[in-house]
């Protein structure tokens, strides 16, 4: 909704738009930071007007910290640990939070894994002893665990019949080449399979240590609270060590075709991007907002709102820790695809050479400024924007600071991140009734 707000005002109207929600309350005076002696980092922040609590706890291991026999793990145990613990049952646990009103979630990514909540303020403590409770004491049984592994297996098999997350699968395999970072989250059909209570029981005990671990909460809450509920759930647990990382080498420029009997044709490519810590991310997420990140982007006008050649077109970034990509998506139907490939490459080849305007420029500085403050509202994302930056970076990047950074990017900081990620070898792949098409991807994979 804000990128299609974005999309119909002129410059000095997204001037406005950022002025108008930095009404947000957002004081980083009141997060407050604090190390227990077990090596749990606790994080919170105070929003005296909120009605809720939401808590949660960031393990810092995910999908490229598994070794290849056992790719999957980290989303295996996500799902494991929901299962119950030695002294609750699955239903137990869903019958504890559905009981208070409240909302139980987690997610395996690349690099971390969270497990969250969101409460009624009364039920701060219990909720803080639940999560602590399924985390550190799963049972791990049998049964469960068989149950779970065709959960996951059909999870899988549903991501191999949706084209757009096939394609880009098969994307992130073409920029990581043998690389963790190139597997998907969820493991393979062969993996899951071979998964044994042993496997999964072993990498719980190795990563899931006090030192791997930041806990985050926000909403009407103190921080001595949290820190007192804490104090006693961890403490004899062995600290362990942190993930060894090995940064992916350089890839090369690559195509690969999937054919498949369905309706579109649905592309993907791919450029390595920029690390998280990068100085030139600011600019990077600029650049990602007027090449494809909004209704009003390049991508979106050409390919969609002025040729109607697809429905979806949107570029995204992503970092890690020591890497990152910039992808493009798009799907139409075959008898389009060349026309949506030479205009795609069009758009590509003028951004490359000449960079943004200064409109362009001006709307994207208030999108980014205006997005991150809406997206800012509840407990819930003010809680994801703590124990994701604290088990990233072990740092949390200030409000103030964030809005310094983003209205400090200019034109030509944007056009040389654009030359620096644009102009590195591209990745593409494709999913669809491929047919004549092959030669013509051929031709635009070669840039």
């Amino acid at each position: 909704m804000v990128a299609a707000i974005v999309a119909t005002v002129d410059v000095e109207a997204a001037t406005v738009a950022a002025e108008s929600v930095s009404a947000v309350s957002v004081n980083d005076a009141d997060i407050e930071r604090t190390e227990l002696a077990s090596g749990v980092r606790v994080i919170t922040e105070r929003m005296p007007e909120a009605r809720s609590v939401s808590v949660g706890m960031w393990f810092a291991v995910g999908s490229r910290d598994e070794p290849a026999p056992i790719a999957g793990a980290s989303h295996f145990l996500e799902h494991l640990l929901f299962k119950g613990t030695e002294e609750r049952s699955a239903r137990s646990i869903a019958t504890a939070v559905d009981a208070v009103g409240g909302e139980m979630n987690a997610y395996t990514s690349r690099e971390h894994t969270a497990y969250y909540l969101r409460l009624p303020v009364s039920e701060l403590q219990a909720g803080v002893e639940l999560l602590a409770d399924v985390v550190s004491e799963p049972a791990f049984r049998l049964a469960e665990l068989d149950a779970e592994r065709e959960v996951i297996i059909e999870e899988l098999l549903m991501s191999e019949d949706t084209p757009d997350d096939l394609v880009l699968t098969a994307l992130y395999e073409s920029l990581y080449p043998d690389h963790p970072l190139g597997r998907e989250t969820l493991g393979d059909h062969d993996t899951v399979t071979a998964m044994t209570r042993d496997d999964v029981a072993s990498f719980h005990a190795k990563w899931y240590r006090p030192s791997n671990l930041v806990v985050a909460a926000a909403g009407a809450l103190e921080h001595q609270q949290v820190v007192d509920a804490l104090g006693p759930l961890f403490a004899g647990t062995e600290s362990g060590a942190a993930p060894l990382r090995n940064a992916p080498e350089a890839h090369l420029q690559s195509l690969v075709q999937i054919d498949r009997p369905i309706e579109q044709v649905h592309v993907a490519i791919g450029w390595r991007g920029l690390p998280l810590a990068d100085e030139d991310r600011y600019a990077m997420w600029v650049a990602n907002h007027v090449l494809g990140g909004g209704m009003s982007s390049r991508l979106f006008q050409e390919i969609r709102e002025s040729r109607g050649l697809a429905y979806s077109v949107f570029s995204s970034p992503s970092s890690y820790s020591d890497a990152g990509s910039l992808i493009v998506y798009a799907g139409t139907a075959l008898a389009r695809l060349e026309e949506l490939l030479s205009v795609t490459d069009d758009v590509l080849a003028t951004f490359l050479a000449d960079g943004i305007t200064e409109e362009e420029h001006a709307v994207a500085l208030g999108y980014l400024e205006g997005s991150m403050l809406l997206g800012l509202e509840d407990s819930g994302s003010r809680m994801a924007r703590l124990g994701t930056g604290l088990v990233t970076r072990n740092d949390i990047t200030s409000i103030d600071e964030h809005v310094r950074r983003i209205r400090g990017v200019t034109t030509e900081e944007v056009h040389s991140v654009i030359r620096r990620v644009l102009g590195s070898p591209r990745a593409v792949s494709a999913v669809g009734p491929l047919g004549k098409g092959s030669a013509a991807l051929e031709r635009f994979a070669c840039g």
